[in-house]
């Protein structure tokens, strides 16, 4: 069942004033913003401006409509445009966007309320910020005042942000490298590994932080019993845990938060993206009351940002969680999830030899190639299809699968099938190249 128009090639059909526009946005890219950025976009396929979104459908300035498969890497969990987060912000943009940062803050006093109801056991208070490295930021900061120690373990493939204490903590080196040194002090342990990270914790080590799904490093789950692993090292040893749901929070997993699938409560939590409803940027570092106490009770004024935990972030924050519970999301995810998975793994079956693996879980999944300029093609192929797809910034070898949660059955279908023949095609054109 096509879902809307897909998208073709001709753009000479575009009307000149259409190609003019589209033309100046990307020269403006090139001569303003980021060159590399520009042709890279260009040579990925992606040369048109969007315009408008709604749902789970993209349209740019060539008149073109797109599925949304990459969903803003987790930030548009609720769709584009929710009416209810529109009308909440459109409500609180009328009364006050912003706070004098002098009086009480009644917005952000319901969200961290509605977020210690809906977060693991034990995490209660919530540090607002605008993004997930901000939050990740937050988390070493806090971890280092409440335990007085200063290292960190942290995983080989993971991705934390790109500030520099988030960076210090993202294992990959392709990243750290060019802005070293760093903050020092972090330990690089290979993902669900256990033993290993047993052997990094040392006299000096503040917390463990983890994805309990590495999203930028490919796609892959914690194993069964790892997190609980590392909650038990934290406890033996006096230590933190910090889970990093920046990308796998609000539902994106098949639960409010990807920890709950082992039962697992940290010791702080961060989480952004999916927060703002697709509407408004916002991040939280979320903790327990013993932290709290010990970063905070000497100087509340410690950790603040301005920005942090605006009226308009915050009215966006409460209608997504709202939005996540009233429609079911969370169940939503595990059931087109499981929809997508069965139609990327019938994929697999018939083409293994591209097709290498297909991992995830709920609407967090990674379909990975054994060769990355097969997986490089079968995005420009998806799109020249109408769907959006892209590689995990880690691993370009994996695509990311990251639909809205509100994806519907036929718009799975719709794009397992435009999957199937970008793979067989971007197949066959690098056997030909080959010959």
């Amino acid at each position: 069942m096509v879902m809307f128009e897909k998208p073709t090639d001709e753009v000479a059909e575009l009307l000149p004033e259409t190609e003019a526009h589209i033309d100046s946005v990307i020269e403006r890219y090139r001569d303003y913003v980021n060159p590399g950025l520009a042709k890279l976009m260009q040579f990925a396929g992606f040369a048109d401006v969007e315009v408008e979104a709604q749902g789970c459908v993209i349209t740019t300035a060539s008149g073109q409509r797109y599925l949304d498969f990459v969903g803003g890497y987790g930030v548009f969990s609720v769709g584009h445009r929710h009416p209810r987060v529109v009308a909440a912000v459109h409500e609180q943009l009328d009364r006050m966007p912003l706070s004098s940062r002098t009086f009480f803050n009644e917005v952000q006093a319901r969200l961290a309320e509605e977020l210690a109801h809906i977060a693991p056991p034990g995490v209660r208070y919530s540090f607002f910020c605008n993004s997930g490295a901000e939050a990740v930021e937050a988390a070493l900061k806090l971890a280092r005042k409440a335990t007085g120690k200063t290292g960190f373990v942290s995983t080989e493939g993971s991705f934390h942000g790109k500030t520099l204490g988030a960076l210090a903590v993202t294992g990959r080196e392709k990243y750290r490298k060019p802005f070293e040194p760093l903050m020092p002090g972090t330990t690089f342990v290979p993902f669900n590994d256990l033993d290993a990270a047993i052997r990094a914790v040392n006299s000096d080590t503040a917390a463990i932080i983890i994805e309990p799904i590495q999203g930028e490093g490919g796609i892959h789950p914690a194993a069964p019993g790892y997190l609980k692993g590392l909650r038990e090292i934290c406890d033996e040893r006096g230590i933190l845990l910090i889970a990093d749901e920046v990308q796998t929070g609000l539902g994106r997993t098949g639960a409010m938060f990807a920890v709950e699938h082992d039962g697992v409560s940290p010791d702080i939590l961060t989480l952004a993206k999916a927060l703002g409803g697709g509407v408004m940027p916002i991040g939280v570092c979320m903790g327990t009351a013993a932290v709290w106490e010990r970063v905070f009770e000497e100087n509340p004024l410690v950790h603040t940002s301005t920005f942090g935990g605006n009226p308009l972030a915050c009215a966006a924050g409460l209608a997504a969680i709202e939005v996540t519970k009233q429609e079911r999301l969370c169940e939503r995810a595990t059931a087109r999830g499981e929809q997508l998975m069965a139609g990327l793994r019938e994929v697999q079956a018939t083409m293994p030899e591209a097709l290498t693996a297909v991992r995830g879980r709920g609407l967090m999944i990674g379909a990975e190639f054994a060769v990355k300029d097969v997986a490089e093609l079968t995005i420009n192929g998806m799109s020249r299809r109408g769907i959006i797809a892209a590689y995990t910034l880690n691993n370009p070898k994996v695509i990311r699968f990251e639909p809205p949660l509100i994806v519907t059955e036929a718009q799975i279908a719709e794009a397992v099938d435009a999957f199937r023949e970008s793979v067989t095609e971007a197949a066959a054109m690098l056997e030909g190249m080959e010959e």
